[in-house]
């Protein structure tokens, strides 16, 4: 039976001499993935507004605001420098078979506590491996979302475990901080259902937040549930049923984690890629095109095809980057998927809005166990007005576990994305710091990140 101690102990245990070489560069690929992400959204107004809240409710001189030039507290940092990394929905993404989580959304909460100590990179190493361990044990072990918990549900509790880590907590210490982080900030699922807005990309900032100052309260001699997850109308009980983990001291679960290669929800890369790949070979003319019609697997249907809400009604970047429609008729008319297809003017725009009522997404009972098993299959048709029809189909995509992207891959995303507002030696300059992590200290990271 899993319990709040055995996590406890996990956490005490990990060293960074169980990690092979493959795991240290998969951790720091999401960190420099991540990075230049955050980066990416400054200027998103539901960011702003995240800053504007952080300015006026948790300033301090703990951790720095990533972009900003400014500091809050680690508190406050962890809440920014997550919505930052989280709201073009461009970050990384872990495959269960009945939960998809972002275990990116741990990172800004670990780096603003490893900045608030003056921990060393290796430290901070340390503790994003624990945070990606517990999200992916508790995804594949543990999924919340058909019971109504939304995914930050697991990732309060793995960001906690990470944050515990590099605040060098002790045993008890960490037990009672993630009982307060995981009694006291539950998420429902309501989020991403229906009719979605903007607190779906900050959902999980709000979670890397209380996981901050669940801890700094442990630290400060807070007792917590020393049960969350076997006691008596405990988390099991409750919110998840019961379940067991195998968590790896060295950390592995990191390398069942997908990269994006386009801005679109983790449950549309492979039908994105493969329409892209189409209209290209084809030279399809979306003003020819009848039809587009989607065969994939239960969670994509669910989630952004149809099953928790009408996916054809898009008027927000918040509803477009969840609408198989969207995103597949988008995709096609631009032969793109980046942060140019959720401008206000593309979203609204005659073109995309016709064709997105002509997309159809039906679930393939075959593609549901093959997803299960590993893959992320999608087969696309695209019917012409002439009665010309064009096929294609995938099992995966560039990015996905089973086709990984490359340290180089990354980099080149990483230059993409930052070099919206870092210049080329800066952005060389994080690359470099992040590649020889170990050798350096966390101030060194983020004095290049503010």
């Amino acid at each position: 039976m899993t319990t709040t101690e055995e996590l406890s102990r996990f956490v005490q245990s990990v060293s960074i001499d169980g990690f092979s070489a493959d795991t240290r560069e998969e951790l720091k690929k999401r960190m420099l993935d991540t990075a230049g992400i955050g980066i990416n959204a400054l200027g998103a107004e539901p960011v702003d507004a995240v800053h504007r809240t952080v300015q006026r409710a948790n300033p301090g001189d703990d951790s720095t605001l990533w972009g900003r030039d400014e500091t809050a507290s680690a508190v406050g940092a962890a809440m920014h420098n997550t919505a930052l990394t989280r709201y073009l929905d461009f970050m990384d993404s872990f495959l269960a078979p009945g939960e998809t989580p972002h275990p990116s959304d741990n990172i800004g909460a670990v780096v603003a506590a490893a900045e608030a100590v003056d921990a060393s990179g290796e430290a901070l190493l340390k503790g994003i491996g624990v945070a990606y361990e517990v999200q992916g044990e508790l995804a594949w072990n543990a999924p919340v979302r058909d019971k109504g918990w939304d995914h930050v549900t697991h990732t309060v509790v793995s960001a906690t475990c990470g944050v515990a880590k590099v605040l060098g907590l002790d045993a008890e210490t960490t037990r009672n901080a993630i009982g307060i982080a995981g009694t006291a900030h539950n998420a429902l699922r309501v989020t991403r259902t229906g009719g979605i807005n903007e607190w779906k990309g900050i959902a999980s900032a709000n979670a890397a937040r209380n996981a901050v100052y669940a801890a700094l309260l442990a630290s400060e001699g807070m007792e917590g549930p020393e049960n969350l997850f076997e006691g008596q109308k405990g988390w099991k009980q409750v919110i998840s049923g019961e379940f067991e983990v195998d968590l790896d001291s060295g950390c592995t679960r990191v390398h069942d984690v997908m990269t994006k290669r386009y801005v679109a929800e983790t449950y549309a890369q492979s039908a994105v890629e493969g329409v892209i790949e189409l209209a290209e070979q084809e030279n399809i003319d979306g003003s020819d095109v009848e039809l587009i019609d989607l065969e994939t697997f239960a969670g994509a249907k669910l989630i952004i095809g149809g099953g928790e809400g009408d996916r054809h009604t898009v008027e927000t970047k918040a509803q477009a980057d969840h609408s198989l429609p969207y995103m597949l008729a988008a995709a096609l008319l631009d032969r793109e998927m980046g942060n140019a297809q959720y401008e206000p003017e593309r979203i609204d725009r005659d073109d995309v809005q016709y064709l997105l009522r002509h997309v159809t997404v039906e679930e393939d009972r075959a593609f549901t166990d093959r997803f299960e098993a590993g893959e992320m299959p999608a087969r696309v048709t695209i019917e012409l007005e002439d009665g010309t029809t064009h096929v294609v189909e995938k099992d995966a995509f560039q990015g996905h576990p089973t086709n990984p992207m490359s340290w180089d891959q990354v980099e080149s995303k990483f230059h993409d994305t930052a070099g919206t507002s870092i210049d080329e030696d800066r952005r060389d300059d994080i690359v470099a710091t992040i590649r020889d992590l170990e050798s350096h200290a966390i101030k060194d990271l983020v004095t290049l990140l503010a």
